[in-house]
């Protein structure tokens, strides 16, 4: 079973698929850092200054103790930073679409399909034509 288990991980798909989450995970490390530190501060500052990181709308707000500690975090909907993952969705996928693309053209196109020939009832049709014919 050992064995088994040995050749099945030393195949070249999960060899390859390894090597793809690794290289997504940080392809995606390097996206999120290029979405929150470069884009977002470009984006709320066309967008009248905006922080969109912390654009929340509060339901409760947080407790605070007579020390100043917090004792219970305020609950909020955190919808900016849902609108950070969306712009974020939007690079990766562009990012994926450039490297599909590219590696597309990398391929070498495929050869033309060779010319169809007559079909089975076009040559018996000239057959039953050519028997007529004597």
């Amino acid at each position: 079973m050992l064995k088994e288990f040995k050749n099945f991980i030393m195949t070249g798909n999960v060899i390859d698929f390894a090597v793809a989450v690794i290289m997504a995970t940080a392809l995606g490390l390097v996206i999120n850092g290029f979405v929150g530190d470069i884009i977002m501060p470009i984006v709320g500052h066309f967008a009248g200054g905006l922080d969109f990181a912390s654009m929340a709308i509060t339901l409760d707000p947080a407790v605070i103790a007579a020390d100043g500690s917090v004792t219970t975090p305020a609950n909020q909907i955190r919808y900016g930073a849902w609108v950070n993952s969306i712009i974020n969705l939007i690079i990766v996928g562009f990012v994926m679409f450039i490297m599909v693309k590219a590696y597309n053209k990398t391929k070498a196109p495929a050869p033309e399909a060779a010319p169809a020939g007559p079909s089975q009832e076009d040559l018996l049709a000239e057959i039953r034509d050519l028997l007529k014919k004597q």
